[in-house]
Protein backbone atom coordinates (compact mmCIF):
# COMPACT_ATOMS: atom_id res chain seq x y z
CA UNK A 1 0.00 0.00 0.00
CA UNK A 2 0.97 3.63 -0.32
CA UNK A 3 0.48 6.40 2.19
CA UNK A 4 0.58 10.15 2.57
CA UNK A 5 0.70 11.89 5.93
CA UNK A 6 -1.03 15.25 5.84
CA UNK A 7 -1.00 17.98 8.45
CA UNK A 8 -4.57 19.06 9.07
CA UNK A 9 -5.67 22.60 9.93
CA UNK A 10 -5.13 22.00 13.66
CA UNK A 11 -1.55 20.78 13.08
CA UNK A 12 -2.37 17.09 13.67
CA UNK A 13 -0.64 14.60 11.37
CA UNK A 14 -3.22 12.43 9.62
CA UNK A 15 -2.25 9.41 7.51
CA UNK A 16 -4.15 8.29 4.42
CA UNK A 17 -3.47 4.72 3.25
CA UNK A 18 -4.46 3.69 -0.27
CA UNK A 19 -3.85 0.95 -2.87
CA UNK A 20 -0.55 0.89 -4.75
CA UNK A 21 -2.31 1.28 -8.11
CA UNK A 22 -3.34 4.85 -7.17
CA UNK A 23 -0.65 7.46 -7.74
CA UNK A 24 0.45 9.68 -4.87
CA UNK A 25 -0.43 12.78 -6.87
CA UNK A 26 -3.95 11.45 -7.55
CA UNK A 27 -4.56 11.05 -3.81
CA UNK A 28 -3.00 14.45 -3.16
CA UNK A 29 -5.66 16.04 -5.36
CA UNK A 30 -8.31 14.79 -2.91
CA UNK A 31 -6.80 16.86 -0.07
CA UNK A 32 -5.79 20.09 -1.82
CA UNK A 33 -5.50 22.36 1.23
CA UNK A 34 -3.65 20.09 3.66
CA UNK A 35 0.15 20.20 3.82
CA UNK A 36 1.99 16.99 2.83
CA UNK A 37 4.35 15.94 5.62
CA UNK A 38 5.62 12.66 4.16
CA UNK A 39 4.75 9.91 1.69
CA UNK A 40 5.88 6.46 0.65
CA UNK A 41 4.92 2.81 0.89
CA UNK A 42 3.71 0.93 3.97
CA UNK A 43 3.53 -2.77 4.82
CA UNK A 44 2.28 -4.52 7.95
CA UNK A 45 4.58 -7.16 9.38
CA UNK A 46 5.12 -7.14 13.15
CA UNK A 47 4.17 -3.48 12.95
CA UNK A 48 3.92 -0.88 10.23
CA UNK A 49 7.03 -0.45 8.11
CA UNK A 50 7.22 2.76 6.09
CA UNK A 51 9.76 3.38 3.37
CA UNK A 52 10.27 5.06 0.05
CA UNK A 53 9.14 8.40 -1.25
CA UNK A 54 6.96 10.25 -3.72
CA UNK A 55 8.97 12.20 -6.26
CA UNK A 56 5.79 13.82 -7.54
CA UNK A 57 5.02 15.28 -4.10
CA UNK A 58 8.67 15.89 -3.20
CA UNK A 59 8.08 13.91 0.02
CA UNK A 60 9.95 11.05 1.66
CA UNK A 61 9.08 8.58 4.40
CA UNK A 62 10.29 9.43 7.91
CA UNK A 63 11.25 7.13 10.79
CA UNK A 64 8.26 8.37 12.83
CA UNK A 65 5.69 7.61 10.09
CA UNK A 66 5.18 4.04 11.34
CA UNK A 67 4.14 5.32 14.76
CA UNK A 68 1.87 8.04 13.32
CA UNK A 69 0.01 5.39 11.32
CA UNK A 70 -0.10 2.87 14.20
CA UNK A 71 -1.52 5.48 16.58
CA UNK A 72 -4.57 5.87 14.33
CA UNK A 73 -5.36 2.15 14.76
CA UNK A 74 -5.35 2.30 18.57
CA UNK A 75 -8.47 3.10 20.57
CA UNK A 76 -8.39 6.65 21.83
CA UNK A 77 -7.77 7.17 25.50
CA UNK A 78 -10.75 8.32 27.55
CA UNK A 79 -8.56 10.17 30.06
Amino acid sequence: MKYIIFEDFSGKETPILFPARILHEEMREQMPYARVVSAGHVVLKQGFICQGSSKELNAVSRPEDSEVIAAHFRPESTT
